[in-house]
């Protein structure tokens, strides 16, 4: 999973999608601030390398000895989740987000909602 190219039958394949969440993964659209929980995990990295696609503004979390890993990924601020402000997802820079894409599990509803913009998307 971590190589650059791979072999595979064309039918086990299909091409990348060209939004995600919304967001148009060749960097034409607007920059919009995006939380991925967990983001050291495997669905967590592929989100954050396809999001800085999009030129997304992003803000992960993860434990504290992966924070370089997920920075080297393309996150602009990392959250260690086990501090005060990764426990609340709150972004270093103050601002709520756009897109939340929950990798990790037992986060409240309510943690997510203090954090979204008004017209802010989670995708569980």
């Amino acid at each position: 999973a971590l190589a650059e190219y791979a072999v595979a039958k064309e039918g086990s394949t299909v091409p990348r999608p060209p939004e995600l969440a919304g967001l148009k993964l060749d960097g034409t659209g607007p920059q919009v601030n995006v939380l991925v929980t967990a983001a050291s995990g495997g669905v967590g990295q592929y989100a954050v390398q396809l999001l800085k696609l999009a030129n997304a503004h992003i803000t992960a979390t993860c434990g504290a000895r992966n924070m370089d890993l997920v920075r080297s990924l393309g996150a602009d601020e990392v959250l260690d989740y086990k501090t005060p402000d990764g426990v609340a997802l709150k972004s270093p820079s103050g601002c709520k987000y756009d897109v939340i894409i929950h990798c990790a599990h037992n986060i409240p509803w309510s943690t997510f909602s203090a954090n979204l913009t008004p017209k802010g998307k989670s995708i569980l």
